[in-house]
């Protein structure tokens, strides 16, 4: 429940010292008396079912417990953590101390060469065109393209 007892208390109180108010100028001492002890105990009472109310609104929707929760939740998250890949660093460290270790023959060695060739052979640098600019241009045409291009 939200809150403690003295929420209860100060309820109740309140509710008393109503009683007192509104029934003093119309009856004894002693009835209003033990009519305010009896709205204390009511209103003390009434704030505990109203804290348990208050309660029950505000706490949140992922504490309360559902049997259909987890199956509604299924994806709902997301997993961001990578598994460890020490095995595969493992491996191909192994792969290449391998590699250099093992005599490799003239055959797996001239067909490493012809196949590099063919990289080197197929690759072609890009090649874009060159810009253009004229050296003889008159202030007057230089004026003009910048009052077209600022839109003036």
């Amino acid at each position: 429940m939200i809150g403690s007892w003295r929420w209860n208390v100060a309820f109740g109180l309140v509710g008393a010292v109503l009683t007192i108010i509104f029934s003093l100028s119309s009856n004894l001492i002693d009835v209003v008396l033990l009519r305010s002890v009896y709205a204390f105990i009511s209103f003390f009472v009434v704030a505990y079912a109203v804290r348990l109310i208050f309660a029950q609104i505000v706490k949140p929707p992922s504490l309360t417990p559902s049997l259909h929760a987890k199956e509604e939740d299924k994806g709902a998250q997301l997993d961001l953590v990578t598994p460890p890949q020490t095995d595969d660093l493992n491996d191909l460290l192994k792969s290449q101390l391998t590699d250099t270790d093992v005599q490799q023959t003239e055959d797996e060695k001239s067909i490493k060469k012809e196949q590099e060739q063919q990289k080197q052979a197929e690759f072609k640098p890009l090649n874009p065109p060159q810009f253009v600019s004229s050296k003889n241009t008159e202030p007057e045409e230089l004026a003009k393209a910048i009052r077209h291009l600022t839109g003036e």
